[in-house]
């Protein structure tokens, strides 16, 4: 666990966590509470939660890129394509930056 905390590509797996939570609560929370139940409250207090970790991630992501030598066209618009699909987030951590923390 403190590997996490200490290394880069660590901190990119906990930022690519939270932003997975953020983009799902998004989704399958606020954004049907805001147009089922005309209450954007959610939507307000999550959306800028979520861009910041959403920007957060990319500008890691090409950090840890840079930093671990990852070909762009092989690894770095896969981890950068994960941000933006739900559940994408979690799939790319189990495939790709768990396996580069080892």
């Amino acid at each position: 666990m403190k590997k996490l905390f200490t290394t880069n590509i660590g901190r990119l797996r906990i930022i690519g966590f939270l932003e997975g939570i953020s983009l799902l609560a998004l989704f399958f929370i606020a954004m049907p509470l805001k147009y089922i139940l005309n209450d954007a409250t959610m939507v307000k207090s999550l959306g800028p939660i979520h861009g910041s970790l959403f920007l957060l991630f990319i500008v890691n992501t090409l950090s840890v890129g840079i930093s671990e030598g990852w070909k762009f066209k092989e690894t770095t618009w896969k981890v950068l394509l994960a941000c933006v699909i739900p559940f994408g987030t979690f799939y790319i951590d189990k495939k790709i930056l768990s396996t580069n923390t080892r």
